[in-house]
């Protein structure tokens, strides 16, 4: 399923931890160019870059604060100055989550996460349109709170349900040039973003909504990135894949 990728260049966008890590190490062992995006924790991206070429791999890093209006930008000038014409593989992974109630969301939480979560990924592609092409393929993070009522966020999950539009969006305007927009939903996976899975309450809670009696870990969500990159998901694309464990069916 992998071996048609051997050669190709990727961006991972927060691929210094959690599913952007597993995702960027990946994407090297099936012989891709990988771009380790990160916004402020460099020593754990050196980490990264070092395990995919101490494995023979080749990785660079580039950091880049998605927060801020110009950071897609910024990011998509220096990925084109380290690639140049091509870029074959998209991982729009960079996202931060905020559990808070209706009434406690404050208006700077909310810009926060759409800021982050849903214009960064907006004209990160929208910049790096010049680099990609025919073949080219696009992955964006959704989530389970994009469908299903999950704790207590409401803005997060709104997020998210943006990116399943944008995903729609995309493929259909992007289709004529040959590059495929996909999005991955994972549920709970054990990453920092989820600490809460690590406590006998989030562990009990995680397993009572799954049909799969384990907690994700984000190789779990890297596999299902590595499929959509590669030939395997030549046709498809407008899609958002699902990768829960079976949440709340």
């Amino acid at each position: 399923m992998t071996t048609n990728l051997y050669g190709k260049t990727a961006l991972v966008t927060g691929a210094s931890r959690g599913i952007g890590r597993a995702t960027a190490l990946a994407l090297a062992a099936a012989g891709v160019r990988v771009l380790v995006h990160f916004g402020s924790d460099e020593k754990a991206a050196n980490s990264v870059v070092e395990s995919i070429r101490a494995s023979g791999g080749s990785a660079e890093k580039v950091a880049a604060d998605l927060s801020a209006a110009n950071g897609p930008h910024e990011l998509a000038r220096r990925v084109r100055e380290l690639i140049g014409e091509r870029l074959d593989i998209l991982v729009a992974n960079a996202g931060i989550s905020k559990a808070s109630s209706i009434a406690e969301t404050t208006v700077e939480d909310f810009d926060r996460l759409f800021a982050v979560n849903v214009r960064a990924p907006y004209f990160l592609v929208q910049q790096l349109l010049p680099v990609l092409g025919e073949g080219s393929s696009v992955i964006l993070l959704s989530s389970l709170a994009a469908r299903a009522a999950v704790g207590n966020l409401s803005a997060y999950a709104a997020s998210k349900g943006a990116i399943d539009t944008l995903v729609k969006h995309f493929a259909a305007a992007l289709g004529e040039r040959g590059i495929r927009v996909n999005a991955v939903a994972p549920g709970v996976v054990e990453t920092d973003m989820s600490n809460f899975a690590k406590t006998d309450a989030g562990r009990d809670y995680t397993l009572g909504m799954q049909a799969l009696k384990r907690v994700a870990q984000p190789d779990d969500i890297a596999g299902a990135a590595l499929f959509l990159a590669s030939d395997a998901a030549r046709w498809m694309t407008g899609d958002t894949l699902r990768v829960d464990g079976g949440s709340k069916l």
